[in-house]
């Protein structure tokens, strides 16, 4: 565009000078009244000319001028020798006509593919990133690389890749590295302590595979993590399925502890039994004590008849 308006202006100057040449040629055949006039008629002319010079050498000299914001690198290719040089940050003096530029941001570039419309690279629709797992389901992922330009290949990437390397380069490797990394782990690996052994593979790979290219890779994040709908209706059958099991694995438990109380308490009786059976075996006049221990805890002396008297202690023994 710049050149196209240098030309212009140089064809403008062209017809300017042409006219005043052409005026100044006219003034000269005319018969003069007086000296000072026709000197003066004949400096108009003169100036004309050097002012569209002194303006064509304006023109010229701002165009010459670029500016590289800070951050950034202007790659330059010069035409005419067919070789690549780079500008760096500042004021920098390249002729329009026999070079042509691209300015590439060097500093850090986060690339995000995420679900919501207005989160990601590709705004305006879902651009979640789908991956197959080792089961063959499908796990949505969203995920943010941040990379930045090796400034010292920068004319390496503009030659063999592009401005726009971000769509040849960047979000293919992303995509198929991904793709690989998941096919390798369970769906709920990526829920447990593995994700971020995931996270970090995909990083490595990609930061190996871009490098090549003169991109380096400075992080890789999972930020979010989804499901089909079948899978994640599944899943919700599978947990409730779990609490159920879990819930009658706890009264099957507590039904094994009441059992174990009863038995215990059985064994006690029969162990008493077993005892009180020895004592009666050895003493009969045993079940008689108990008998009047169950009348009272005060009695001492039982009167059965006007003939017979007990003695409790004498029942019991020494």
């Amino acid at each position: 565009m710049i050149g196209f308006l240098i030309v212009i202006l140089l064809i403008g100057v062209g017809v300017l000078l042409f006219f005043g040449f052409r005026l100044q040629r006219m003034l000269v055949k005319q018969p003069a009244t007086g000296e000072v006039d026709k000197t003066r008629r004949r400096v108009k002319p003169i100036a004309y000319i050097l002012g569209a010079v002194v303006v064509l050498f304006l023109v010229i000299l701002v165009s010459f001028i670029r500016i590289v914001p800070v951050g950034h690198a202007l790659v330059i290719f010069w035409i005419i020798p067919k070789t690549y040089s780079v500008a760096r940050e500042g004021i920098n003096f390249i002729p329009p006509l026999i070079t042509q530029t691209s300015l590439y941001d060097l500093r850090r570039i986060d690339y995000t593919m995420s679900s919501e419309a207005e989160e990601g690279r590709r705004k305006g629709k879902d651009d979640a990133l789908w991956a197959p797992t080792k089961e063959g389901l499908q796990v949505g992922l969203d995920l943010t690389c941040w990379y930045r330009l090796d400034s010292e290949r920068v004319f390496d990437i503009h030659r063999l890749i592009g401005p726009d390397f971000e769509a040849k380069v960047v979000r293919p490797a992303i995509r198929s590295i991904v793709r690989m990394a998941m096919s390798g782990y369970g769906i709920m690996d990526i829920y447990s302590n593995k994700r971020e052994e995931i996270q970090d593979q995909i990083y490595k790979k990609i930061k190996r595979q871009l490098g090549l290219d003169g991109i380096i890779i400075e992080g890789v994040a999972i930020r979010n993590v989804q499901f089909t709908e079948e899978f994640a209706k599944s899943v919700e059958e599978k947990q409730i399925a779990q609490q159920k099991a879990q819930k009658m694995e706890y009264v099957l438990e507590e039904e094994r502890s009441e059992a174990e109380r009863k038995e215990i308490e059985a064994q006690g009786k029969a162990k008493a039994i077993a005892i009180v059976s020895r004592e009666l075996r050895t003493n009969p006049n045993y079940i008689r004590y108990l008998y009047v221990d169950k009348i009272a805890d005060d009695v001492k002396v039982i009167v059965s008849d006007q003939s017979t008297i007990m003695d409790l202690k004498g029942l019991i023994g020494p």
